[in-house]
């Protein structure tokens, strides 16, 4: 009889913990703005290293959390003023292993580190659109976008 005692009281955490994690989710997805991505956490080996999880665009930035995970924070917040995306491409090697085959990796910039994201293809124009659309930026802070609008008078 113990062991019964053992086995539903395991159970009954284990579906407690799923429980959480899917209503974390949907919490998450309730406010709207979010999208199904990846981010590349770690690059030691070679096309891995990649974290599933929710983009949460909130104003001027992106804030990513984890898909399997109880945290109420993001694991990481992209700001819009200070990210660039260097490069587009399709997954290779491993990475097409664990990507569906419509994604796209974007190998991103922000302030002084590298950061690689991916998305599917659908969501990447979307994601470019929301990168664009904020204010305009000196021209000199970063390369890529220009900004529009009269030039200042020259003494």
């Amino acid at each position: 009889m113990r062991v019964l005692e053992i086995a539903g009281i395991c159970i009954f955490a284990l579906l407690a913990l799923l429980f959480a994690i899917f209503f974390r989710r949907r919490l998450l997805r309730v406010g709207g703005g979010t999208i199904r991505l990846q981010v590349r956490i770690n690059t030691i080996v070679l096309g891995r290293g990649w974290s599933p999880g929710l983009g949460q665009f909130v104003g001027d930035e992106l804030r990513f959390h984890k898909m399997f995970s109880l945290a109420i924070r993001p694991k990481r917040v992209l700001d819009r003023q200070s990210l660039t995306v260097e490069e587009k491409r399709l997954p290779a090697g491993p990475e097409r292993l664990i990507m569906p085959g419509h994604w796209i990796v974007l190998r991103c910039r922000t302030g002084s580190t590298d950061l690689e994201i991916a998305m599917a293809e659908t969501t990447v124009t979307g994601f470019l659109s929301w990168l664009e659309a904020g204010p305009p930026r000196d021209p000199g802070s970063l390369r890529g976008r220009p900004v529009f609008g009269p030039r200042p008078a020259e003494s």
